[in-house]
């Protein structure tokens, strides 16, 4: 004979508790997330990380609505992704992130600005001609400043004939030509671009990885062309 389901759940005094199976913590106990120091900062790591990429987002969208000064926004953001490479430096640090990509999924982020400007590395003031530089003209007026950028210019250069050819040896020269060169002139000029895409490049790479060979002529050969490109505007 059929019997019907019942459609209610069993009753407390049908149901018999497996005591093996009981809690054997307290629960009024704080529960620890680590069990190391070593998991602990880890941890403290990553979520610096997670803060960083957030803080670095609404920066972005704050600086595109003209809701901070540039100037803010180029401290804000330069100090934020430099505190974003110095955490991944970590080596243990590094193996729990894998990439942002990945970090990103994990957590379901979407912070397309704070990606974008991760890739580049460097605030999007840095990377354009800021609106506050002064223009250069024959007189002269500006002459300290066309020296300081002639100056990183010529002190890139010189580190690629002497060898120099990791990330962490370069891209703190070659961001000092960009800015350098802001300072001196609001307008563009011939290959320009070429310093920028070189920057975002050495960016990509790990901290020790180097250029090959080939890569460093091509980049002797492109900030050459900069160069002239730069001291053309100066005339």
């Amino acid at each position: 004979m059929y019997n019907a389901r019942q459609a209610y759940a069993p009753t407390p005094h049908s149901y018999i508790p497996n005591t093996t199976l009981s809690a054997t913590i307290n629960l009024d106990e704080e529960v620890k997330l680590t069990g190391t120091r070593a998991e602990r900062d880890l941890q403290d790591s990553l979520a610096e990380v997670f803060s960083i990429v957030i803080t670095l987002d609404e920066i972005e969208k704050a600086y595109l609505k003209d809701a901070i000064p540039e100037a803010d926004y180029t401290e804000i953001c330069d100090r934020l992704l430099k505190q974003y490479r110095a955490i991944l430096t970590d080596e243990a640090v590094a193996r729990a992130f894998v990439d942002l990509e990945t970090f990103k999924a994990s957590w379901d982020m979407e912070v397309p600005r704070a990606t974008e400007r991760i890739r580049i590395g460097m605030p999007s003031t840095v990377t354009a001609p800021s609106h506050n530089a002064t223009a250069t003209n024959s007189s002269g007026t500006n002459g300290p400043l066309i020296v300081e950028a002639a100056q990183d210019f010529i002190t890139f250069l010189d580190a690629l004939k002497l060898g120099l050819l990791a990330k962490d040896q370069l891209h703190p020269l070659l961001t000092d030509v960009i800015q350098s060169v802001n300072k001196v002139t609001d307008g563009d000029f011939e290959h320009r671009g070429k310093i920028v895409q070189w920057l975002i490049t050495l960016n990509q790479m790990r901290a020790s990885e180097e250029l090959t060979e080939d890569q460093s002529r091509e980049l002797e050969l492109d900030m050459n062309a900069a160069y002239q490109g730069f001291k053309a505007t100066l005339t």
